[in-house]
């Protein structure tokens, strides 16, 4: 049974959350703070976390920046701050998805099934290959990522991505591609979730000879320089 963290201040939100996730089998703990929480991920781990932002004592942005600088676990930032910074310093700070307040709870749980989909089919598929383009070597047995012989540090999602775009790296990829095959998503999902990943991850790819290039109006496509 996989282990979710949830840290909100709001108990009806706590409680929502907390109930629907139990229903869909899922063995869940909620939190009043995310100090509580961060205290009782580092004994005892779980498997997703999800955070809201605003709350008493340490605000969940800066938990999960905690939580990125020690473990790879997937984390989901829910809140009522819809501003373009705030969703941009979500994904710069480690989230692996953004809900905004207030959302269905049913989508809560799809995209939390979407992100163990992800992780369990990144584990499972294909766990001997290794991807090579410019100076840049993924091992998805391992999920080691080396840069000039440097291991790059990638959450789940950002190595995810960019797998898939080195495993097509002859051609463009859409974003509603990279949302059905990376974030595993199979509804209508907010396509900013690629973007905000990807201007974290061209950040971490400074210095490299391979760069992500944007493909007006469609997506994406890797750019291999000298």
């Amino acid at each position: 049974m996989q282990k979710i963290y949830i840290a909100d201040d709001e108990k009806n939100i706590r409680d929502l959350i907390e109930g629907f996730l139990t229903n869909e089998g899922f063995d869940v703990k909620a939190f009043e703070t995310g100090d509580a929480l961060l205290e009782e991920f580092l004994r005892f781990p779980s498997d997703m976390v999800i955070l809201d932002i605003m709350m008493e004592g340490t605000d969940g942005l800066s938990v999960c920046s905690k939580i990125r600088s020690r473990h790879n676990v997937p984390i989901i930032i829910v809140s009522a701050r819809d501003s373009e910074l705030d969703r941009i310093t979500g994904f710069t700070l480690g989230g692996d998805d953004y809900l905004v307040k207030p959302f269905s709870p049913i989508e809560l749980v799809a995209r939390v099934k979407a992100i163990f989909r992800r992780v369990s089919l990144d584990q499972t598929a294909v766990s001997k290959r290794i991807f090579a383009y410019g100076d840049i070597t993924m091992n998805l047995a391992s999920r080691e990522c080396l840069m000039n012989g440097r291991a790059l540090d990638l959450t789940p999602t950002e190595f995810a991505l960019l797998s898939y775009m080195f495993e097509h790296s002859d051609r463009a990829i859409s974003r509603s591609e990279l949302l059905k095959n990376v974030w595993k998503f199979d509804f209508e999902a907010d396509t900013r979730a690629t973007d905000d990943v990807l201007k974290r991850l061209r950040k971490k790819l400074t210095g490299s000879t391979v760069s992500i290039e944007s493909v007006w109006g469609f997506g994406f496509k890797l750019k291999l320089g000298e």
